[in-house]
């Protein structure tokens, strides 16, 4: 009796995960062939809280703790498309959370160092990684809202909170070429950017589209006037 739920919930995930590339990423403009196969191949129930489990795969924001969350599908899947990944690209991811774009990137490049300023979710994404035999990401729990350049300079850098500001000390840690996907600006109206490093001390940016999200813990903030 209990393989025949295992399986029908399966057979619901299963669905819900086909759902959610047809009804939701393809009409959001995410037709790159290489990210759909990325989300019908990682298994985003695997990666939410128990508690969760039947809005894995549901257009809406996720509560992971710390009130922290996962993204909507809709906006990873626009991250992974816009950062047009290579399998020779180092990848920084500020903010692990549950450890699912991690997987994303991790399955799309060469190595992704994730960082979370929660040693809890750094830990929790450890053990589902692990679980599914992701090795190509190094994980550390600390304070990346300024940059991170232990392991850099990267290829790639996807900022998983919002900031109010664009963050220039975490632009610094591109490689010459690199792209960040980071949201900027304050609710109820955010900016989704792909900024794109093209030389020494030049970066050119692409608005991709408006959402909103969470704010970066301890993200610099712009200078404000006191009467």
């Amino acid at each position: 009796m209990l393989e025949q739920v295992l399986q029908v919930k399966d057979s619901e995930l299963a669905r819900a995960r086909f759902n959610m590339i047809e009804q939701q990423i393809r009409p959001w403009d995410v037709l790159d062939e290489r990210v759909l196969k990325l989300l019908d191949d990682v298994p985003r129930d695997q990666f939410v809280p128990p508690a969760y489990l039947r809005l894995a795969y549901a257009d809406t924001n996720i509560p992971l703790g710390h009130d922290q969350v996962m993204m909507p599908p809709r906006v990873e899947a626009r991250l992974v498309q816009a950062l047009d990944i290579r399998p020779t690209d180092d990848i920084l991811e500020i903010g692990t959370g549950s450890g699912y774009l991690a997987a994303l990137l991790a399955s799309a490049g060469h190595h992704v160092y994730s960082v979370d300023i929660f040693p809890d979710l750094v830990e929790q994404a450890r053990t589902v990684l692990e679980r599914h035999g992701i090795r190509n990401v190094t994980l550390d729990a600390g304070d990346a809202a300024r940059g991170w350049g232990k392991h850099g300079p990267y290829d790639v850098i996807a900022v998983t909170g919002s900031v109010p500001i664009l963050p220039e000390a975490i632009q610094a840690d591109l490689r010459p070429g690199g792209r960040m996907f980071v949201i900027v600006g304050d609710p109820p109206v955010m900016e989704a950017l792909l900024i794109t490093r093209v030389g020494p001390q030049a970066w050119i940016k692409e608005s991709l589209f408006e959402t909103e999200l969470p704010p970066l813990i301890n993200a610099p903030q712009p200078a404000r006037f006191v009467f």
